[in-house]
């Protein structure tokens, strides 16, 4: 069973959503801008749309990526997600099926790039954070804290 049951609601996984102008470079001057400060991208992806790329990002220092973001005028919002830690790969029916059985719905999900200790997880948006917490919970997962992924 997990052993974070409570402390997700106090210390939740941040989530920055970056509008970057479509133009060649700009995720790299991003990226460089964040390792540059220490800042590590934790997990990451990109949508493309006709007029800018959103790129969503979880880093390991969110106040820091936060005043770098503001500091580089980069245009962003910032959201709580569910982080949950996984074993292996076969262990994604297992999470989409405890929130299927709450009935949740999932917006959007992504895995992580890297995590301390070499550990898989999933990075979730979804309808209900709080019931889709106790669901994973419930079922013995590990719902990660923004502590958990700080190097």
């Amino acid at each position: 069973m997990s052993d974070t049951a409570s402390p997700v609601a106090s210390d939740p996984v941040k989530q920055f959503s970056v509008f970057i102008p479509n133009r060649v470079g700009q995720l790299y001057d991003l990226t460089v801008l964040l390792a540059k400060h220490n800042v590590h991208v934790m997990a990451m992806t990109t949508l493309d749309t006709t007029d800018c790329a959103i790129d969503r990002l979880i880093v390991d220092d969110p106040d820091g990526a936060r005043d770098l973001m503001d500091a580089n005028n980069f245009s962003f919002t910032e959201c709580d997600v569910i982080a949950v830690e996984i074993t292996n790969e076969s262990q994604l029916k297992d999470v989409l099926n405890a929130l299927f059985t709450v009935e949740i719905n999932i917006h959007y999900l992504y895995a992580f790039l890297m995590r301390p200790e070499g550990k898989s997880a999933l990075a979730l948006n979804v309808e209900d954070t709080d019931l889709a917490t106790s669901a994973l919970n419930t079922r013995g997962f590990k719902v990660l804290t923004q502590r958990d992924i700080t190097r």
